[in-house]
C-alpha cells in the first residue's frame, strides 16, 4: 500500500519529470531539468501554495488583534483560543492550511533526491527504464554539469548559499514584524514568541545553506527555484488579494 502511494504520487512522477525534461533540454543538462521539473511541481501546488499565501498575508493583518486577545485573556486560556478562532473565522481563514504544503513538499524533495542520487541501485546519468513510462524515450545525452558549471552529482557551496540568500528573503516578505522587547513589565512567553521569530528570520536560512551543502547540488537547487517561486507568488497575492 504505501509503497504503491510512494510510486504512483510521488517518485514516479518525479523520476518521470526529470528524465522528460533531460530528454528536452539542450544537452541533457540535469541542473536545466531539474529547475523545469520544480516548476511543474510548483504549478501543480499552486493552488494550495496560493491559499497558504493568503492565509500568511492575513495573519500579518490580524497580528496586533492575536496580540490584543492574548493580552486580555492571558489567564484564561480556554476563552483566549475562543476570541482567537473568532478572529480566524471572521478574517475567512484556516491557520493551519499552509502546514499541507510543508508536509506535500517533503517526499517530493525524497524522490526528487533519489532520483538524482540512485533508486534501486541505479544512480544518474544512468536512466532506470523500468520505471520511465511507456510515452517517454531515453535521453540520448545526460549531462550532469549545471550550465557547464556545477556537478549535479556532488555539492555545490554557491548553491547552498543562493538557497539561504533566497530563504532569508522569502522569509522577509512573508513573516509579521518582530514586535519590541518588552522592558517595564516583562511576559516569558511574548519574549519567547519574540524569539522564536527571530529565529525563524534568522537561523533558518543559515540552517538551509547546511542542509542545502550537505545533502546535495540538486537539493540545494530544489531550494533556490522554490524559493523564487514563492517570493513572485508572495507578490501576486499582495497585488491581487
Amino acid at each position: 500500500m504505501f509503497s504503491t502511494i510512494w510510486h504512483t504520487l510521488f517518485f514516479d512522477p518525479v523520476y518521470n519529470g526529470l528524465v522528460f525534461f533531460i530528454d528536452t533540454v539542450p544537452g541533457g543538462d540535469v541542473g536545466l531539468a531539474i529547475v523545469f521539473t520544480v516548476i511543474v511541481i510548483k504549478v501543480i501546488l499552486l493552488p494550495l501554495s496560493i491559499k497558504a499565501a493568503k492565509t500568511q498575508k492575513i495573519m500579518r493583518e490580524i497580528e496586533p488583534q492575536l496580540r490584543e486577545v492574548k493580552e486580555t485573556h492571558k489567564d484564561d486560556r480556554e476563552a483566549q483560543a475562543k476570541a482567537m478562532m473568532a478572529i480566524y473565522k471572521e478574517a475567512g481563514m484556516n491557520p493551519f492550511s499552509s502546514i499541507l504544503v510543508f508536509i506535500l513538499q517533503i517526499p517530493i524533495i525524497i524522490a526528487l533526491y533519489l532520483s538524482v542520487y540512485g533508486y534501486a541501485g541505479v544512480a544518474l546519468p544512468e536512466i532506470n527504464i523500468e520505471r520511465l513510462y511507456a510515452f517517454l524515450t531515453t535521453p540520448d545525452v545526460v549531462n550532469m554539469q549545471f550550465l557547464g558549471l556545477i556537478d549535479m552529482a556532488g555539492r555545490s557551496a554557491l548553491l547552498a548559499l543562493l538557497a539561504g540568500i533566497t530563504m532569508y528573503y522569502q522569509m522577509q516578505l512573508v513573516m509579521p514584524a518582530v514586535p519590541p522587547a518588552t522592558t517595564d513589565t516583562p511576559d516569558f512567553k511574548a519574549d519567547l514568541m519574540r524569539n522564536l521569530q527571530l529565529q525563524m528570520k534568522y537561523v533558518m536560512p543559515v540552517i538551509i545553506v547546511f542542509v542545502a551543502y550537505i545533502i546535495s547540488a540538486a537539493i540545494a537547487l530544489y531550494f533556490v527555484v522554490s524559493n523564487v517561486v514563492a517570493i513572485l507568488q508572495e507578490f501576486y497575492v499582495r497585488r491581487h488579494r
